[in-house]
């Protein structure tokens, strides 16, 4: 039996805030059952040395985990004098996830600049952030585009993510912090609406897992992030 009495295939409620804070052109907080996460979406007019003299854009991420959203403490990356390998490997991640969803030539020399801070963990925070960043793209872009009568939103794709797993021999989806503590099998699955993979990271924790368990896993990540996708897109801008 899951600890909050789901059915093995059932994603936590996904609740998501729009236009969360003031200053930001874009910004949600997405819940993803008791994981918080607020996303803002920013602009910069210029772009990294690379992407100079292309009149196109580009987008990176950053992802931090405040010091009151688990159990014990977690010190700020900036205490440390640099993001922790954690952080560093879930913002490259996000990155990747969200960059293919745009035509980076509408933007011209633009960077776009998602944040995103958890405020509460319990587990799927990077796969919440995820979905979080689509959405405050989504309205992001809408304001961008209605600020400018020769501008179009560059969101030509739309990408939802969900984590999966097998705990105590079971494929569930959706894990919270309990079940991923003590899963066989971990995974996050980043998903377009056509239902084609954009990542998958999967690892066998304890033992490892067959093609038929893969299937299933992906089967039921599909199941809940095009919803999950059909919910961004009627979010009002």
């Amino acid at each position: 039996m899951r600890p909050d009495q789901r059915a093995n295939h059932a994603p936590r409620t996904l609740v998501i805030h729009p236009h969360y804070t003031t200053h930001a052109l874009g910004s949600v907080l997405v819940e993803l059952g008791h994981t918080k996460v607020i996303v803002t979406v920013t602009m910069e007019d210029r772009v990294p040395p690379f992407c100079r003299g292309t009149n196109a854009g580009w987008m990176t991420a950053e992802y931090a985990m405040l010091p009151g959203a688990t159990h014990q403490r977690n010190p700020r990356d900036s205490s440390k004098g640099r993001p922790s390998g954690r952080s560093s490997e879930i913002q490259r991640l996000i990155g990747r996830a969200l960059r293919p969803t745009l035509d980076l030539s509408v933007l011209g020399e633009r960077t776009v600049m998602i944040d995103c801070d958890v405020i509460q963990a319990d587990g799927g925070t990077r796969t919440a952030s995820i979905t979080g960043a689509m959405a405050a793209l989504h309205l992001a872009f809408g304001k961008w585009e209605l600020a400018g009568s020769n501008r179009r939103s560059p969101i030509r794709d739309w990408v939802a993510a969900i984590s999966v797993g097998i705990v105590d021999g079971e494929c569930r989806c959706d894990l919270c912090y309990d079940e991923d503590a003590k899963a066989s099998v971990d995974m996050n699955v980043v998903m377009n609406e056509a239902g084609h993979l954009i990542e998958l990271q999967g690892t066998a924790e304890s033992s490892p897992f067959s093609e038929t368990e893969l299937g299933h896993m992906i089967g039921m990540a599909r199941a809940s992030i095009l919803p999950m996708i059909h919910r961004i897109k009627q979010l009002p801008l």
